[in-house]
C-alpha cells in the first residue's frame, strides 16, 4: 500500500493520473476509444444505414 502512495505522499499537489480510455494519448494515435463512443459511433451508422434502406424501398 504505501508503494502505491509513494507519489502521492512526496509529489507536491501529487495525485493519481486517469485510467480512463480517452484520457491516454497514445491509445488515441492509435485510434482506439472506449467502449461508450465506440458504440455510439455504432449506432449512428446503423441508424445512417437503416435511413438509406428506407429511401430505396420507397
Amino acid at each position: 500500500m504505501a508503494f502505491l502512495c509513494v507519489k502521492l505522499i512526496f509529489r507536491k499537489n501529487g495525485r493519481f493520473s486517469s485510467q480512463h480510455v480517452h484520457d491516454n494519448a497514445a491509445l488515441r494515435r492509435q485510434g482506439i476509444h472506449c467502449v461508450i463512443d465506440q458504440d455510439r459511433e455504432a449506432r449512428s451508422k446503423r441508424r445512417t444505414a437503416i435511413k438509406e434502406k428506407q429511401k430505396l424501398n420507397i
